[in-house]
């Protein structure tokens, strides 16, 4: 039974400390002028909205980050928000109110000490007056800022799912949070140490809490933000995961209380609608529209102006220990080489610390013609997906990943590497069968890079009439599966999953 049929609508209140849409891609501007760190805040702000039009009694609980709200520099995070108030009452929106991020204008600090003060502050509010005020049914937490929550939630008996973006944590003792004003000795035994809890007084002072996987062992439901991204970790793939973090997700799993759902990206990442190109376009019209956008993107960055050229995106932030981009660097020259008679062109729209990297290699080789590297802009961003043929995404570990999705809905195709999102929302390109959407590598390494590019240039060289089609198949797609109702759609189905379950101590 879906939760608008029911009499009496479950009220489900979320919360989360990042509640705006900023890509991770603008790398250290990320870090400094938003109230997001990664795909989190589009599930607090699009989903939200997404679960109210579909019928949810749904409330939100953040932080009022007032110097990031009102920033004079930041208009599109005062728009986000205007948004959110736009479709929910302001009756559904619970802002916590503490000066400890009054003037914050991040999300989180460099320094660990005051990533506890704020996510204190933050809980002290939800659990002494936004759970009282909302009295919800069920309770959905995001990420390590909320990690007390579902111990809470637990003792008082109301179904709590906890929702995993990033694995980064923070512990504390007992006293310390005793200390910021949140009573836990009422909900102690349902919290994670990180070594045995013999008794509260033994545990007060000396053995610390650890929050996220205080979330993920008191929540009655975990889910991450990819089912293969959570088999990796069940798996032991990923030696970053810790080894307690891994066990109580294995619990989880044995027990039927884990899944994954994908984020969605930002609905205005549409090429119909999408002001920021030259020209829009939509399936089935998308050949003279997406070659008109190369031959301005071209244009603007000093490019070979040629509409017929292969075209490379990397639109990810140039992180060497996530997104791969020193796979890339490896082979580079050898790739624009290769290529060279057929103009292949590869632009940079991101922030991050190989940027530079890739500036050297350009200015030593002299490939400025062949190759852009650019700052993170908006614009930028918009209009390469709208002009490229593919995009790159070597990433060593991908959680969710949204580019790979907004690619294929610009139909742009994505080579990457096989692993976390990429893996449940890219399948190997196979046109005789109309299947698939993109050129994937399983070996995590240069030459598997190279091999997947090899495969989408072999694709390039297809006729135009059988790319078209296949590029208005896969826009179609995408534009269908990767929507923020998709998405509500499946946490609808795991709030009824989780209300019709009966709840174990």
């Amino acid at each position: 039974m879906a939760l608008k049929q029911r009499k009496k609508k479950p009220r489900v209140l979320i919360v989360t400390p990042e509640v705006t849409y900023l890509p991770d891609r603008m790398g250290s501007l990320a870090n400094t002028l938003t109230a997001k760190a990664g795909g989190l805040a589009d599930v607090s702000a699009a989903l939200v909205s997404a679960l109210f039009e579909q019928g949810a009694d749904v409330h939100v609980a953040l932080p009022d980050y007032r110097a990031i709200f009102e920033d004079r520099l930041a208009p599109f995070l005062r728009k986000e928000r205007r948004t959110l108030r736009r479709v929910m009452p302001n009756d559904r929106v619970h802002l916590a109110e503490d000066r400890a991020f009054f003037y914050l204008n991040r999300v989180y600090s460099n320094y660990g000490g005051e990533n506890v003060h704020i996510a204190l502050a933050f809980q002290r509010e939800v659990i002494n007056n936004i759970i009282p005020r909302v009295r919800p049914d069920l309770i959905h937490c995001n990420d390590w800022m909320t990690g007390l929550i579902p111990p809470v939630a637990r003792e008082m008996g109301v179904p709590c799912l906890f929702t995993i973006h990033n694995i980064h944590t923070v512990k504390t003792t007992l006293a310390h949070i005793e200390d910021r004003g949140i009573d836990a000795a009422y909900f102690w035994d349902h919290l994670y140490y990180t070594d045995y809890a013999e008794s509260y007084e033994a545990a007060r002072s000396n053995i610390p809490v650890d929050f996220l996987v205080s979330g993920v062992f008191a929540s009655h439901f975990v889910n991450t933000v990819s089912q293969h991204f959570l088999d990796e970790i069940v798996q032991g793939r990923h030696d970053f995961v810790e080894g307690h973090l891994r066990r109580e997700l294995i619990n989880k799993v044995n027990a039927g209380c884990a899944a994954g759902v994908l984020n969605a990206p930002d609905p205005g990442f549409n090429p119909a609608k999408d002001g920021l190109l030259t020209k829009t376009y939509g399936p089935d019209k998308h050949r003279a529209s997406k070659r008109h956008n190369k031959r301005a993107l071209q244009k603007l960055l000093g490019l070979v102006e040629d509409e017929k050229a292969p075209m490379f995106l990397w639109p990810s932030r140039l992180d060497p220990v996530q997104k791969g981009c020193q796979l890339l660097a490896d082979i580079f020259y050898h790739l624009v080489s290769k290529y060279w008679s057929k103009n292949l062109q590869v632009v940079f729209v991101a922030d991050g610390p190989y940027q530079h990297v890739f500036r050297n290699i350009v200015n030593h080789h002299q490939f400025h013609e062949r190759v852009a590297v650019c700052d993170f802009s908006e614009h930028l961003e918009h209009l390469a997906y709208g002009a490229s043929d593919f995009i790159l995404m070597p990433s060593l570990f991908e959680p969710c990943g949204l580019p790979q999705m907004i690619a294929q809905i610009y139909g742009a195709l994505p080579v990457a590497h096989n692993t976390g999102g990429i893996y449940d929302t890219v399948l190997p390109l196979d046109p005789s069968r109309d299947a698939g959407s993109g050129f994937l590598f399983d070996i995590y390494d240069s030459n598997g890079l190279m091999w997947a590019i090899d495969q989408a240039m072999e694709y390039y060289a297809l006729p135009a009439e059988v790319k078209e089609r296949q590029v208005a198949r896969i826009m179609r797609q995408a534009l269908e599966t990767f929507t923020h109702a998709v998405n509500a759609r499946s946490y609808i189905d795991l709030y009824e999953k989780m209300l019709e379950r009966p709840l174990l101590p």
